[in-house]
């Protein structure tokens, strides 16, 4: 019997999304017109009686695909049919959270409300539960530092859960797939036995805490939940249809709850990308997935649309890098190569400029990509283009926190309210402070104290100490005349503030550090100014990290019955701030005012997951071995939990033919996603000092060369 449900392929830009969001229409005007609702051949099915719309769960591959798949449905259906889309991992949170008090019952837990893990969190917490473990020689055997090995672990539990593999085969799993000749120093983690030891230590510890990390969750909800039949019937009573794009990015165990609903009549539409598996090697098993392939009617969209390079090649993408010649018949490649990188990303950036100043295209039309964007490039780019008055926009620019003057200055301040902060600053964070704290208040955002100003009080009025550093009084300074009126002014005003937080922090007035920052934030930096988006965001996620960080430090407190001051607590915010770990993460996702007219600059993780499309693109670094490596972008040892090779040994010749299979995805991809030209940026050099000579090389030399200075003949 031909099946209800729907199997939507095709590559990138073919338009699978727009068929899913038809496909959700038709299922929409059958319920409304009292036709036979979703299953043709089931009239049976109907809605529920306490429903009075369509109930469809939708789910997208990731954050912004989200958003973009729900305003695509609101504004087709003109908003009439409220559409709440998930991720996978979305969706597996909001069940877990909802249902927790089953889960309670389930597995016997104490009843407390759970509290999600960021990463840097879990990463803390396990390194102080798994020290006693880990001594010198045991890391030292490894191969990695501690940080490293303890994030291999906690990923080898993530990864697992992805899979629906239980903790107790994880570590006879590794042993199976790991060559029995090797030695523990060429597996890059720890003993087996050790392993399964540390993983069930962790997953109860935080169980018994109600301390959920996306690994924890996922598997609370596939080994737990979902076989009960309680939830099974709250589940089945919710939804009447699943609306899926882009599965190849879903991790493997959304595979089974998909087979779950299309066995119990829940009709399905789901698309997919051959080329696609952009998460694979960070827990997307799009082999696996596909198989529900079998279980729907098929639609294959052939072509993507519009113009795009992907249909004028005259090879295929998969021959571009066995067949070389062919590439020579093809203007639609241009390379730009240097002997170093620093010209390299400046021929680059006058290239752009001068299509831009010519009218050849706008910035929003161009993109930059590169295997891995480093700290200097991406600054160096937006610095000549900005330069040019041409706006960047890095996408999914994930600054450290730490690198705003704004955060650092409050962290700073930190240390003269609270005791035993005083190691964790020097004179020239104190000069720092005092330059953001003491802006102007609306009219300009000019500071009353400026860098040589406090330099000077930096270096007189400074009294470092390890407990209780301190800001003497301006008349320190034997030419305290020297500062000026307004200097002086705005310094009172910030001694005066850190000794009234002082003493109500001593008579416990302040409740908790989140409070002293809020009072700095709303006092020194917002005021009634208007501060740069940017700086917004950061501060945004500054309260929020602290928020989170105290509201798992008082869990572990109240568990562990530790009546030490949170002093301690402070530290190890500070310091966890200071290393760079957390990020700021801005939103909106689109950008408004002048950088919704920006160039595009990413890596190609990033730009794929993003479903961009550009008239131009730019692979910088078109040389680099990075583009055969999965980088960041692969998870140690996440081969090993593909279904379709489960436990089977990895050699060096599986990475190899799995990274090619990687390039031609990749390759197919980019090509899809542009519509006129491609310019291949290539310098001998790489940025530190190595030759180059990556796969895409051939491609490189065989492309038509182009120079700034002949430019303008295009």
């Amino acid at each position: 019997m031909l099946s209800d449900s729907v199997w939507i392929e095709g590559s990138s830009r073919s338009g699978k999304t727009t068929r899913l969001v038809t496909q959700f229409c038709r299922w929409v005007e059958n319920t409304t017109n009292r036709q036979k609702p979703l299953h043709l051949s089931k009239p049976q099915k109907r809605l529920n009686n306490q429903q009075t719309e369509l109930a469809v769960l939708c789910l997208a591959a990731n954050d912004d695909n989200r958003r973009e798949l729900v305003e695509r449905i609101v504004t087709v259906t003109a908003g009439k049919y409220p559409v709440r889309a998930k991720t996978p991992l979305g969706f597996f949170q909001d069940e877990v959270m909802l249902f927790w008090p089953l889960l309670i019952q389930i597995l016997n837990l104490r009843a407390q409300f759970p509290v999600r893990l960021r990463p840097e969190t879990e990463q803390e917490l396990a390194t102080r539960l798994w020290r006693s473990h880990l001594d010198s020689e045991t890391i030292r055997a490894t191969g990695v530092n501690e940080y490293r090995l303890i994030r291999r672990i906690l990923d080898i539990l993530q990864l697992a859960a992805y899979s629906g593999t239980p903790i107790a085969e994880i570590a006879p799993l590794l042993e199976r797939s790991f060559s029995i000749t090797e030695e523990v120093t060429t597996t890059g983690i720890v003993e087996t036995p050790l392993l399964e030891t540390m993983l069930l230590q962790w997953r109860n510890w935080c169980l018994e805490r109600a301390l959920l990390t996306y690994g924890i969750i996922t598997e609370l909800y596939y080994q737990y939940l979902l076989p009960d039949s309680n939830y099974q019937q709250h589940l089945l009573r919710r939804y009447q249809a699943v609306l899926a794009d882009d599965v190849d990015d879903y991790p493997g165990v959304m595979r089974d709850v998909f087979d779950f609903l299309l066995d119990r009549q829940v009709v399905g539409a789901f698309t997919y990308n051959p080329n696609g598996g952009i998460r694979l090697g960070l827990g997307a098993d799009p082999e696996y997935i596909a198989g529900l392939r079998d279980r729907c009617r098929v639609e294959s969209l052939p072509q993507p649309l519009g113009n795009c390079l992907a249909n004028t090649l005259s090879l295929p993408v998969s021959e571009l890098l066995d067949n070389t010649a062919g590439i020579l018949s093809l203007p639609n490649f241009q390379s730009i190569q240097t002997t170093s990188r620093r010209d390299l990303l400046r021929e680059t950036s006058e290239i752009i400029a001068q299509a831009v100043r010519l009218g050849q295209i706008q910035p929003q039309e161009i993109a930059v990509i590169a295997p891995g964007l480093d700290a200097i490039a991406r600054y160096t780019l937006v610095e000549l283009l900005t330069k040019q008055e041409i706006p960047v926009a890095p996408l999914n620019d994930q600054r450290p926190l730490v690198s705003y003057p704004i955060i650092r200055a409050l962290l700073t301040l930190l240390s003269f309210v609270y005791p035993g902060l005083g190691r964790l600053v020097d004179r020239n964070a104190v000069a720092e402070m005092l330059v953001v704290l003491s802006r102007h208040r609306q009219e300009t955002l000019m500071p009353n104290i400026d860098l040589v100003r406090a330099g000077l009080i930096a270096d007189h009025c400074y009294q470092p100490h390890p407990e209780q550093p301190n800001l003497l009084p301006v008349t320190a300074y034997d030419r305290w005349d020297r500062l000026g009126y307004a200097a002086t002014t705005a310094y009172e005003e910030i001694i005066q503030w850190i000794e009234l937080q002082r003493s109500q922090q001593q008579q416990r007035l302040i409740p908790s550090p989140i409070s002293l920052l809020d009072r700095a934030i709303q006092r020194f930096l917002w005021n009634g100014s208007n501060l740069p988006y940017e700086q917004l965001a950061a501060l945004r996620e500054l309260l929020e990290t602290a928020q989170h960080y105290w509201e798992v430090d008082t869990r572990f407190r109240q568990s562990e019955v530790i009546e030490t001051p949170a002093q301690g607590a402070i530290t190890q915010f500070v310091q966890l701030l200071q290393s760079g770990t957390i990020t700021a993460n801005p939103y909106p996702v689109r950008p408004i005012g002048p950088m919704s007219r920006a160039v595009t600059l990413a890596t190609i993780f990033q730009y794929r997951s993003s479903r961009k499309c550009h008239r131009w693109q730019f692979w910088l670094d078109a040389g680099s071995p990075l583009w055969l490596s999965g980088g960041a972008a692969t998870l140690f040892s996440a081969p090993l939990f593909l279904h379709d090779r489960y436990a089977r040994g990895w050699t060096a010749e599986d990475t190899l033919n799995a990274d090619w299979q990687r390039l031609h995805r990749i390759l197919q991809d980019l090509l899809s996603r542009v519509e006129e030209r491609v310019y291949l940026c290539h310098s001998d050099l790489a940025v530190n000092g190595q030759e180059q000579d990556g796969p895409l090389l051939a491609l490189v030399n065989a492309a038509a060369p182009l120079n700034v200075n002949d430019y303008t003949l295009i």
